[in-house]
């Protein structure tokens, strides 16, 4: 450590080198690019601060990752219960379908988007972020039997949903 508090190592290049794809990550997860640099920022602070605390600080990366994915479960278990609310109170009309392009990416990122949480998490995990089964699984803390069939319902369900989509 430098008299400033810096790390000699360059807090800096930590940040240039793995916040990139922590925002990334962020966005497959919550469709949202600026909510998404938040909460990578707000990961990258929580990881760094623990920095020096970390058993390898090699595994700095996976970290950064988990606090990712456990920022953007948060969000979302509050989003849902915010929803629930809404439901609730009744006060509003539910709103109209919103227009999409009919682009197959766009098709693709709807259904995904309307996947339950954890399924779309190991979605994006294994593919987006080109991790092993065992490494999704060791993400989402479960088995890699649970990460299997997360897997499976998720692909099962997107089909479906793509199915549907092209032949109403």
């Amino acid at each position: 450590m430098t008299a400033d508090g810096a790390s000699d190592g360059g807090l800096g290049e930590l940040y240039e080198r793995h916040v990139g794809r922590a925002v990334a990550l962020a966005r497959v997860l919550t469709g949202d690019p600026h909510l998404a640099e938040d909460l990578a920022h707000d990961a990258f602070v929580r990881v760094a601060g623990r920095f020096g605390h970390l058993r390898h600080p090699d595994a700095f990366d996976a970290n950064l990752r988990r606090a990712v994915l456990n920022l953007c479960r948060a969000r979302w278990r509050r989003l849902r219960l915010e929803r629930a609310w809404e439901r609730r109170q009744a006060r509003r009309e539910d709103p109209a379908p919103a227009a999409y392009d009919s682009q197959e990416r766009d098709a693709v990122w709807r259904a995904i988007e309307c996947l339950p949480y954890r399924q779309r998490a190991a979605v994006v995990l294994r593919y987006y972020e080109d991790l092993s089964v065992e490494s999704v699984a060791n993400m989402l803390g479960c088995s890699t039997r649970a990460a299997r069939s997360l897997l499976a319902r998720a692909m099962a369900t997107l089909r479906q949903t793509l199915k549907e989509e092209r032949f109403p």
